[in-house]
């Protein structure tokens, strides 16, 4: 077997402060597994956990999301086994060779769903569920608008809320990702300029606005995506793709229409007991049955972390990114 290895960072940066770090094979603790990991996900929260915008104590490992198997199992945990196959979440640190997790962050895979596929659609899949869920309310006959519908996110966004009925309006940063959101089954994919964006979104919905905007690209889009709103509606803000969003007042809200607000984290929606398995298997449940259509776009090796990054940054990625030790 090949010296295990994991993907950290010293000090907040660029790309550049990414190394390759050997380690002892880790051993879990009580309640803990250790996974051989065959794919880790790759997602914009990487880049901030490494720019520092979302700060972690150095030296840090990076990556939240992973597939693989089970090698080993701690004490106290009885409803695993070595063999078992499974989906993990992290704070940071997937890109690994090998990781140690708490048994009550991981999903265990059902046939039909690979360790790849479940690395590049945990996390995403488990943020469109909180977003589409339980923080939006969505439901049949509604209407969303989905920023950044090409990406990882944005693409099992659109996929899920047509799944359940909502109208989906997609717009990307190009006319060949605003058609494969169409591909995936938007009802309107557009690829115009932002400031053209609100008014092209009223048109489509008689001068009303969506129900709900899904905004993961932050600065760009941010007066867009209010301006596009119905009254009473909900913006939920949840990345930072082209930078935070700028202060506001709540008289801005008012003044587009008595809208809400929300800037959830996935963590504090799976903090119950259970709910991580709950809205695991339901995710995987649709990807088995054809409603969450999962590809790999883009393949790195491990090592090559650094250029996955720039990549990620540079928009040069559609959908789900791996890195593969």
């Amino acid at each position: 077997m090949n010296e295990p290895y994991r993907i950290i960072i010293r000090s907040h940066g660029g790309p550049e402060v990414i190394e390759r770090e050997n380690i002892a094979l880790p051993e879990p603790g009580p309640g803990e597994v250790r996974i051989r990991v065959a794919a880790s996900g790759l997602n914009f929260i990487d880049t901030y956990h490494r720019s520092g915008l979302y700060p972690l104590a150095m030296p840090s490992g990076l990556g939240v999301e992973g597939g693989g198997t089970v090698e080993a199992v701690g004490e106290s945990v009885t409803d695993m086994r070595t063999g078992d196959r499974v989906a993990f979440l992290v704070r940071a640190g997937s890109y690994a060779t090998h990781v140690v997790v708490p048994a009550t962050m991981t999903v265990t895979l059902p046939e039909g769903v690979s360790e790849e596929v479940a690395a590049g659609a945990f996390m995403k899949g488990l943020t469109s569920w909180m977003l589409v869920e339980p923080c939006a309310k969505i439901h049949a006959g509604q209407s969303a608008l989905v920023h950044g519908a090409a990406g990882g996110v944005g693409q099992v966004l659109v996929q899920w809320l047509k799944a359940i009925g909502v109208t989906v309006i997609a717009h990307a940063g190009s006319p060949e990702k605003a058609d494969r959101a169409t591909a995936l089954g938007a009802d309107h994919a557009l690829s115009c300029p932002y400031d053209a964006l609100a008014g092209t979104v009223r048109d489509l919905t008689g001068g009303r606005g969506v129900d709900v905007v899904f905004d993961g690209i932050g600065a760009a889009s941010w007066a867009a995506s209010l301006a596009a709103t119905a009254r009473c509606g909900l913006v939920i803000t949840y990345g930072n793709a082209s930078g935070p969003v700028p202060p506001f007042s709540a008289l801005d809200l008012l003044r587009a229409g008595s809208l809400f607000v929300t800037r959830p984290t996935l963590y504090d929606y799976i903090a119950a007991p259970g709910t991580l398995q709950s809205a695991g298997r339901t995710l995987f449940e649709m990807v088995v049955d054809g409603r969450l259509k999962v590809g790999i776009d883009q393949r790195f090796p491990l090592s090559e972390a650094a250029e996955a990054h720039r990549a990620l940054e540079g928009r040069q990625t559609t959908g789900s990114t791996i890195l593969v030790p």
